[in-house]
């Protein structure tokens, strides 16, 4: 895939960045190079490769899945201008 000018000028324009009419042939050999450097990467193969969650090899922190209800009701009501029967009272919106 080849970026022309035009194409340069289209990307610059959706990322909001002001770029001049004599800087779009170098903007343009930017995308290409960036372009052809991915493709570089897709011809690697990563079959049988393991992914990783950082350089060094560690396990990730885990904790056991519990549903609690969080055992702090009263401070969090605390905070609202109009609490009914531990919820959230609102005005009325729909008649």
């Amino acid at each position: 895939m080849s970026i022309d000018t035009g194409t340069a000028a289209k990307v610059a324009k959706l990322a909001r960045i002001k770029v001049e009419d004599d800087q779009l042939p170098a903007l343009a050999e930017e995308f290409n190079r960036i372009l052809g450097f991915i493709e570089q990467l897709s011809e690697v193969d990563v079959d049988g490769v393991e992914p990783m969650t950082s350089v060094t090899p560690q396990r990730l922190k885990r904790r056991e899945d519990v549903v609690t209800d969080g055992g702090y009701q009263d401070k969090v009501l605390s905070n609202a201008p109009d609490a009914r029967e531990g919820f959230f009272a609102v005005p009325k919106v729909v008649e």
